[in-house]
């Protein structure tokens, strides 16, 4: 099991820490060192910058969304932090929500499926530096001819060569046609709220993008990173009651009523009921209620939360279900530590 340090996005300012931890996370043995990114803080310039410090981690976007820049302009971002790196480069892509997608960036929210898989599609072209790249759209035509054009635009190749053309593209996906997507045309799932008693249901959905035509790679070379919070502590059920806020946060307000991706995570893991009574309590302003109707299993079916032996219990079980690499979000450099220490 490889472990990845999850910085996020940043809140009102960045991390004070984040240089702390990426000592301890290369010096203890961590694969890779993900940012985020939602509607402040970028993705991809805290890896240029704190990935200098390091030598040896990783360095991937998890996730860097596709509404916030185009196919080309995104390959340029990763095949420069590729070069800078010296070829550490992971580009970790997700299409948000519609909420984040129409209302920041200003773009329609259709299609995601077509959207996602055109501009993979386009990202690795310029890659590959073969041909100057066109793209016949619809989503990301090039050259574009549309409203507003004046008629010259030019297929170009990147003035920069790529360090490498097949720089590991991943994909954040959480629905059945999504992840079928992630395992046809990427190198690797970025998977959240991931649930080891659901891996049968994910090796249906990752089985039917392996078997297509022309499919990329096969489970055998496919990494699978989940976002995980472990917690080492001796009173396990305090711990699981102070998460549930945070769970019913994600359930009941990260999305609207009509459309809540996350929701639709839980209720596919068998939580329907709970769902709607979150979401029903959240939207009424009723938070405390809402955190109070989350079971205790829908925190610890996504979580590793126990003693020594049993988290390490729990990393077993999860890479038995087919997970490679476990995403952790760390207080400080003793967290870091103390998490390598019960793992590798």
């Amino acid at each position: 099991m490889k472990l990845g340090l999850q910085l996020g996005y940043w809140g009102a300012g960045p991390p004070a820490n984040v240089p702390e931890l990426l000592a301890a996370a290369e010096e203890v043995g961590f694969d890779a060192v993900f940012a985020a990114e939602s509607w402040g803080s970028d993705a991809f310039t805290p890896l240029a910058w704190w990935g200098s410090r390091t030598e040896r981690m990783r360095l991937g976007t998890s996730v860097a969304q596709l509404s916030a820049r185009t196919p080309t302009g995104c390959a340029m971002h990763a095949l420069t932090l590729d070069h800078v790196s010296g070829g550490r480069a992971i580009l970790g892509l997700g299409v948000s929500g519609p909420q984040v997608v129409e209302g920041w960036y200003g773009e329609p929210f259709a299609k995601p499926l077509a959207r996602t898989r055109e501009y993979v599609s386009v990202v690795r072209r310029v890659l590959a530096r073969e041909a100057p790249v066109t793209n016949r759209g619809p989503h990301y035509p090039l050259p574009y001819s549309g409203p507003g054009s004046v008629g010259l635009g030019k297929p170009l190749k990147p003035i920069t060569h790529p360090l490498r053309a097949d720089l590991p593209i991943w994909l954040g996906a959480e629905g059945p046609k999504n992840v079928a997507l992630t395992a046809e045309i990427a190198d690797g799932w970025l998977a959240i709220y991931y649930s080891p008693r659901l891996a049968p249901m994910y090796n249906e959905w990752l089985d039917e993008g392996f078997a297509r035509t022309g499919a990329r790679r096969t489970r055998e070379d496919f990494e699978i990173a989940a976002t995980c919070q472990v917690i080492i502590t001796d009173d396990r059920a305090a711990t699981v009651a102070s998460l549930k806020p945070t769970t019913a946060l994600y359930v009941g307000g990260m999305g609207a009523p009509e459309l809540n991706f996350h929701a639709q995570v839980y209720t596919r893991m068998g939580y329907g009921d709970a769902v709607a009574e979150i979401g029903e309590l959240f939207r009424a302003g009723r938070k405390d209620e809402a955190a109070e109707a989350v079971p205790d299993d829908m925190v610890t079916d996504t979580m590793i939360i126990g003693d020594i032996d049993e988290v390490r219990a729990g990393v077993d079980r999860w890479e038995a279900a087919g997970v490679t690499m476990l995403l952790l979000s760390c207080r400080d450099a003793d967290h870091v530590r103390q998490l390598a220490e019960a793992f590798l």
